[in-house]
């Protein structure tokens, strides 16, 4: 990841209200394109331009053939709210960051993430390292918003039950377990759109946190298609289950490792 500022010089009148809201309909459309990592960018106002601190997923990751639809829209607006096209400013490596993943394009994908990770919820199915949603290339009336929703919902969810002092810990962890959630429902439906954009094969991570019986843990079988899914590696050191016809990973429920 990269640590970046993005200068919208002044150019013409203009308040500080409607340039406000220029810049952050540009960035929304950044985020929700996986062109920008994260959610609160700090902006200040340096006399003649208003600066925007961003982290980016890679160095390129601005390249206007990258942008959605929505993107190229909000950009062509910004002179309208008296503001120059964004300048561009790397500063350096993020390490405190995840690095994105080298493959282009990569083998396989999977779907995942939790409620610490501030990265686009693709994973590499090789190297287990986030893949920036728009490579995945730019669709012509959408963008990733779908995806990005998801990912928040989901970490909401995750935290919530990783609380010491949960609250609703039950309804959280179900929803996040249960292969027929609506929250599991929609994550599978978007990695079948990856199938789709990609032509390579997507795995949806089901979470598996606690388990009524931690004996029988080890021999559950894959609950879309009852077959046995056990591998006998871990794969990327945190999944001991995976079933290719379903296209689901899962672990071995946390409370009984």
């Amino acid at each position: 990841m990269w640590l970046a500022e993005l200068q919208f010089r002044l150019v013409s009148d203009t308040s500080y209200h409607q340039a406000e809201q220029q810049i952050r309909q540009y960035l929304e459309a950044l985020i929700f394109q996986g062109q920008l990592i994260g959610r609160e960018f700090p902006t200040y106002f340096a006399g003649d331009h208003f600066c925007s601190r961003v982290i980016l997923p890679t160095e390129d990751a601005l390249k206007p053939q990258y942008h959605s639809q929505r993107g190229q829209q909000a950009l062509a607006a910004l002179p309208e709210a008296g503001l120059s096209y964004p300048k561009l400013k790397l500063l350096g490596q993020d390490l405190m960051s995840s690095h994105t993943d080298p493959c282009q394009p990569a083998p396989g994908y999977l779907l995942f993430t939790n409620f610490a990770e501030q990265v686009s919820p693709l994973r590499c199915s090789e190297h287990f390292a986030p893949v920036p949603l728009f490579r995945l290339g730019a669709e012509k009336h959408s963008d990733y918003e779908d995806f990005i929703r998801w990912q928040l919902q989901y970490q909401a969810l995750d935290e919530i039950q990783m609380q010491q002092q949960r609250v609703l810990p039950k309804s959280a962890e179900n929803a996040l377990q249960q292969l027929h959630s609506k929250l599991n429902r929609q994550g599978r439906r978007l990695a079948r759109r990856v199938e789709q954009l990609s032509g390579k094969a997507c795995y949806y991570y089901l979470y598996s946190g606690s388990s009524p019986d931690c004996q029988l843990e080890a021999s559950k079988v894959c609950p879309g298609c009852g077959s046995d899914w056990q591998l006998s590696d871990h794969w990327h050191g945190l999944f001991q289950f995976r079933c290719d016809n379903c296209r689901l990973v899962s672990n071995i429920a946390w409370d009984c490792q």
